[in-house]
């Protein structure tokens, strides 16, 4: 029997943690059951709003808003609807401006309709005009529900902005279960994205004494462990199975809330994810669901990893090495393009890249190296058996099937660390001098070595 996660136990109340930190989260609902879009006029009136706003799509108003709009006329809730007319809605400043356009002074609640692209952009709004929002989700797309971020498109870039969690999360199996299979898939991929994430960031702990917390870690561990548990009824879209998924997307999202960012949530993987999606975006091409793209990079990460494993650098050698800033300057300028700006001032800031930061990292990187081979031994998952799991689902496991090209595939190894300062194994390899050999390597692998029956 699937261990169904008890979400409750995490709201309305301080947790003091283990790690020295009190975690809460200001959600305050989640309805995750049969029946939810229909309690949605008592979850607004028990917290006393009045005069919604609701956000949707052309997508979401037909797979929920419409039904939502009903139930709201029949409670007499005040409400009026925006409908964005675009089938493949971009979180950029245009977006952000025809939601803002919309609002009405007097507005005490917004509510999203939708996934991952409408909760984002009623997320910042609301948190822009200092009000409330709801998500009444209609696909498990994504793990960002109730994370403390906001992710848009600014000036062709994807920036996360500071903004506030939902105060409910609603979300109807029956409409969760009936959304288009590539989203349903997309959330099993952000999932297993976490995988890779929490080595990251364990490795982060150990090498640069970043915060860590071993509750948080439990906690999406056991988001893991749901989905898989659950992939083959989430292939047959199985309610109970579906409706698992969708908790396990918001557990992760609770353990965002917790520290105030998506570190446990989000790693290399994304950032490769995050890559693509840009370069995507520059070209004018359709874009790929976040988590199709995030589980193909966790693919390609789990692959680094245990090449990594097997490793002895060359510690010294790789001390006296002297970066090509020139060169590296340049790629970011003819990769990100318009986006180079904002990659340059990032670095400028931060400074991960400097030798000084590099050798500092990596004296700490040497007496750590057996205690980091151990890690990546217990913690990360054979890249076959995620192939399989995810084959079998019809979720795509090679950059290819989604439109990625091997240079882009080499591209984003190299460069996908400039999108963040945050560190990764991206980060080792840059300080080992690694990182072109394995892009080049990984590159290789989704050209001619994965197994066929799972490119």
């Amino acid at each position: 029997m699937t261990k169904s996660s008890n979400l409750s136990q995490y709201l309305g109340k301080d947790m003091h943690c283990a790690c020295g930190r009190v975690h809460s989260t200001k959600l305050k609902k989640i309805d995750i059951e049969e029946g939810a879009l229909s309690r949605l006029p008592e979850h607004i009136k028990e917290f006393g709003y009045k005069n919604v706003f609701m956000v949707c799509d052309v997508n979401t108003f037909a797979a929920a808003g419409e039904a939502a709009e009903r139930e709201l006329a029949g409670a007499g809730i005040r409400h009026y609807t925006l409908v964005l007319p675009e089938k493949e809605l971009v979180p950029d400043e245009q977006a952000v401006g025809k939601v803002m356009e919309a609002y009405e002074k007097g507005t005490d609640l917004i509510l999203a309709v939708g996934s991952g692209t409408l909760n984002d952009l009623c997320k910042f709004v609301s948190f822009q005009l200092e009000l409330p929002y709801m998500i009444l989700a209609t696909a498990p797309s994504m793990d960002g529900f109730v994370s403390v971020g906001a992710a848009l498109i600014h000036n062709h870039v994807k920036t996360t902005y500071q903004a506030h969690v939902p105060e409910a999360v609603i979300g109807d199996p029956a409409v969760l279960s009936a959304a288009p299979m590539e989203m349903i898939v997309a959330g099993l991929g952000d999932i297993l994205g976490k995988y890779t994430c929490l080595v990251d960031w364990k490795m982060a702990h150990l090498i640069e004494g970043e915060y860590y917390c071993e509750t948080i870690d439990k906690m999406v561990k056991e988001s893991i462990e749901i989905v898989v548990e659950e992939s083959e009824g989430i292939k047959n879209r199985d309610r109970n199975a579906v409706k698992h998924l969708m908790e396990a997307l918001v557990l992760s999202g609770v353990a965002m809330s917790f520290i105030g960012n998506s570190r446990p949530a989000s790693g290399s993987e994304h950032h490769l994810s995050h890559y693509w999606e840009m370069k995507f975006q520059m070209e004018g091409k359709k874009p790929i669901l976040h988590g199709i793209k995030v589980g193909v990079g966790m693919i390609a990460v789990t692959k680094m990893y245990e090449m990594l494993k097997e490793e002895h650098p060359d510690f010294a050698a790789a001390a006296k090495r002297q970066p090509d800033y020139e060169s590296w300057k340049k790629k970011v300028c003819d990769c990100y393009e318009d986006a180079a700006p904002g990659i340059l001032e990032l670095e400028e800031e931060c400074h991960k890249n400097s030798v000084e930061n590099r050798n500092k990292r990596l004296q700490v990187m040497e007496e750590k190296w057996p205690e980091i081979c151990a890690l990546i031994e217990k913690e990360i998952p054979s890249h076959r058996d995620m192939e399989k799991m995810m084959a079998s689902l019809g979720e795509p496991v090679n950059p290819h099937q989604i439109g990625i090209s091997s240079e882009m595939v080499k591209d984003a190894v190299i460069l996908a660390k400039e999108v963040r300062n945050r560190f990764t194994i991206l980060q080792v390899l840059w300080d080992l001098g690694l990182l072109e050999t394995y892009a080049q390597k990984i590159a290789d692998y989704f050209d001619t070595e994965q197994e066929t029956d799972q490119g």
